[in-house]
């Protein structure tokens, strides 16, 4: 009996130093966000939330008391029992102000709410509902934002924003302009993922701060400070069409006080698909690398310096399902084969001087060596800025203002860099000078007026002024309205792929001398919050209205030896509406809404003398997107269901005899995805994409206007150059890769594994 009581008593007091494990998830108790970084402690042992809110912890107490914690934050205190396995804790901001922090709208660190410009903010989580091997891809998501192909052979494409088309979006990796009119889409790919902390979005004309080519808008990818992110990331994928992505992430220290992240990124596509049987591929074939280092450095009072640097290779080829590189720049079997290499470099430095100046720099070279089947394309552009900032507060005045100077040195092999007097090279150099002066202005506790203006010299169109002004009223803390107005510019710049592609040897004409385009704009915001025991929603609206004048068109059809750029007799519009809604219900539904309505139309007059309105081509008039989300919560399990839809487009035809549509039909993209939590740091993903098995070569008899004969060797032509109609050519087409539209991929399914390794401070 003694010996029966004594190992009673052991076992019941042993409990004490038998190891027990927790898992739980640590989420934003108002928007139902997980958050990263949450530290989770008990009797000194410590552990990490990752970056979807996941943690797990080893306890020998008995019913022990976490302690949640996180900056800007309340602290929590949770009871364990033995019953419990799992958790689900949610804390409570601080402040109820406590909001995203934004720097693209004004070019000065705020809090969103705060700031009198309306600011999109898009996080890694948002996009990893709907996974992509790049930004381009990834940017399908946001309302307002689609990507557009422009050629069915190659598949490069630009950014469109509100229905105005790539050239009038500016791209910035961490507020530095990386992108140029060569290159509007190679900014965008390559970027790793595990590098980027979050997307700002700015819609509507940002010239009176960034100058050109912010006419329509811009897209801000801010990266991770390297002081602040994982000590390791790793997101591996494959697709059942063969692509291959892999993304990873690695901290260190080079030397002391200096932090750094290097991000690697690859992407392999070379398997060849003609579902369609046109004899081309449907997707153009990509092996691409990219590498991006960015080095953190610390500093006495915190004063700012960071540097970063990326280099990009991609071979990309689309073409003849037969073609080989031996057939590179011939005129026997057809392929777009396209190489390139980029390097940037960004960074800025606060100087240590009393006042905060901050200066700020970006250089980038990009070389591509190009086949578009017999013609050859090479072309090397280098884009340098520098900009020193001036950050001061008087009284209720935010004063922000600043010098900047853009220089370009464009050359190609084309006839748009010969002088037409000499018929030497002439490479193109622009100098673009220019200072900019902010003041943001505190009315009173609820109302901002922000007033701003930019002065740039160009050689060629002078002086150009961009003012704006921008007010914000918050009559409750849930309620904000904002009226922005000001106006946008951009340089001539007849420098791009499709310029390459479509003129060949053609003459470049430019009649007369041309003005910079320029916007007028005005937008209206309006944001609410609601939140309930178990519900909380956003709202954020918008009307706008957008004038352009001298609009830069090229023609091609007056006669086909030339092309001619003339500024737009007339004018142009942008006019719609946009609602974005974000919403969680309990804590395992969440998702988001977005519809936009637009209307971008050009007006002319004819030859009659006659104003003729016409809407512009692959521009949608109305657009949505969403995305759901559903935690099955203990399994560690989650579902996402994402999808776009796109009202019809008019769409670019050879002549009034070409049997292709001239309308795209209402289209979607739909896709879903599984997430399965192994461990707090590791998680598995697979789905499908295009679940309605989509591409716009089920609504045309082909895409591709006469892939069989692609250097028109069997084409006849009247003696004004048009193609005529003939037996063998009923139609009097020509070999023609415009028609796009949309992706021409159809269902395929995924798979991904996540590594996220954390470092806890003891």
């Amino acid at each position: 009996m003694l010996k029966r009581l004594v190992l009673l008593l052991i076992l019941f007091t042993g409990r004490d130093l038998i190891a027990q494990t927790v898992t739980g998830v640590v989420l934003d108790k108002q928007t139902g966000e997980p958050l990263q970084s949450a530290v989770i402690s008990y009797n000194g042992r410590k552990a990490m939330a990752g970056r979807d809110g996941h943690f797990t912890i080893t306890y020998h107490a008995n019913n022990p008391s976490l302690i949640i914690s996180m900056v800007g934050y309340k602290k929590d205190t949770t009871q364990l029992t033995d019953t419990v396995s799992h958790l689900i804790i949610h804390l409570q901001r601080l402040s109820k102000m406590l909001d995203d922090v934004v720097i693209t709208g004004t070019m000065k660190l705020v809090q969103k709410t705060a700031s009198p410009v309306p600011v999109e903010v898009y996080t890694p989580q948002f996009f990893r509902r709907n996974p992509t091997p790049s930004i381009f891809d990834a940017l399908q998501q946001v309302n307002g934002v689609r990507p557009q192909l422009n050629c069915n052979v190659c598949n490069t494409g630009d950014i469109h924003i509100n229905g105005l088309e790539g050239p009038y979006t500016m791209v910035l990796i961490d507020g530095m302009p990386i992108v140029s009119s060569l290159s509007s889409v190679y900014g965008l790919s390559g970027i790793p993922n595990s590098l980027v902390e979050r997307i700002e979005v700015v819609k509507g004309p940002a010239s009176s701060l960034y100058g050109s080519e912010a006419i329509g808008g811009l897209i801000n990818v801010i990266t991770k400070n390297p002081a602040k992110a994982p000590a390791l990331s790793i997101d591996i994928s494959s697709t059942t069409w063969s692509e291959d992505n892999i993304d990873a992430a690695i901290k260190y220290r080079p030397l002391n006080k200096v932090t750094a992240l290097l991000g690697v990124n690859y992407f392999n596509f070379t398997k060849r698909y003609d579902k369609n049987n046109d004899g081309f591929t449907d997707v153009t074939l990509q092996n691409r690398i990219s590498v991006f280092n960015k080095y953190s450095i610390e500093r006495d009072k915190n004063r700012i310096a960071n540097v970063a640097w990326r280099y990009i290779y991609e071979d990309r080829f689309g073409g003849d399902m037969r073609w080989t590189k031996q057939f590179r720049g011939g005129d026997s079997i057809y392929g777009e084969s396209i190489y390139t290499s980029r390097f940037e470099m960004i960074g800025n430095y606060q100087l240590p001087v009393a006042e905060k100046l901050l200066f700020s720099w970006s250089f980038n070279s990009h070389t591509q060596r190009s086949a578009y089947g017999s013609k050859l394309f090479n072309a090397q552009q280098k884009v340098a800025f520098g900009q020193l900032t001036w950050d001061k507060t008087i009284g209720i005045h935010d004063l922000l203002a600043g010098a900047v100077f853009r220089y370009t040195d464009y050359d190609d092999n084309t006839t748009a860099t010969v002088d037409t007097l000499t018929h030497k090279n002439k490479p193109d150099r622009t100098p673009l000078p220019g200072v900019l002066v902010q003041d943001e202005i505190t009315l009173n506790e609820e109302q901002k007026l922000l007033l701003g203006a930019r002065w740039d010299h160009h050689p060629v169109h002078g002086h150009i002024f961009t003012p704006r002004v921008a007010w914000k009223f918050s009559p409750t803390e849930n309620d904000i309205i904002r009226l922005n107005a000001g106006t946008g510019f951009r340089v001539v710049n007849l420098f791009t792929e499709d310029h390459a592609a479509l003129t060949g040897a053609r003459e470049v004409i430019v009649k007369d001398k041309l003005k910079p385009e320029r916007s007028y704009n005005v937008n209206l915001n309006y944001v609410k919050k609601i939140y309930t025991a178990n519900l909380w929603l956003n709202i954020d609206a918008s009307i706008w209205y957008t004038y352009f004048t001298n609009r830069i068109l090229p023609d091609y059809t007056t006669n086909v030896n030339e092309i001619i750029y003339d500024n737009l007799k007339g004018f142009a519009e942008s006019k719609g509406m946009s609602i974005n809604t974000e919403f969680g219900v309990t804590n395992s539904l969440k998702g988001h809404l977005g519809i936009t309505l637009q209307n971008v139309t050009i007006t002319q007059k004819d030859s009659t003398g006659k104003k003729q309105q016409k809407r512009q081509l692959l521009t949608e008039q109305w657009s949505g997107t969403w995305s759901v989300s559903w935690s099955l919560g203990k399994t560690g399990i989650s579902v996402d269901y994402t999808g776009n839809i796109y009202g019809p487009m008019l769409l670019p035809l050879l002549s009034d005899r070409d049997p292709r549509p001239g309308r795209s039909p209402v289209w979607s993209i739909q896709n879903i995805q599984l997430t399965k939590k192994i461990k707090s740091n590791i998680e598995i993903y697979g789905g499908i994409k295009n679940l309605l098995n989509w591409t716009p070569a089920k609504s045309a008899p082909f895409l591709i206007a006469r892939s069989h004969d692609p250097f028109d060797k069997q084409v006849e032509f009247d003696a004004n150059g048009n193609a005529k109609a003939t037996a063998s050519n009923p139609f009097g087409l020509t070999f023609d890769t415009n028609y796009v539209y949309a992706p021409n991929q159809e269902m395929k399914g995924f798979v991904g594994i996540r590594y996220n390794l954390q470092q806890v401070k003891k």
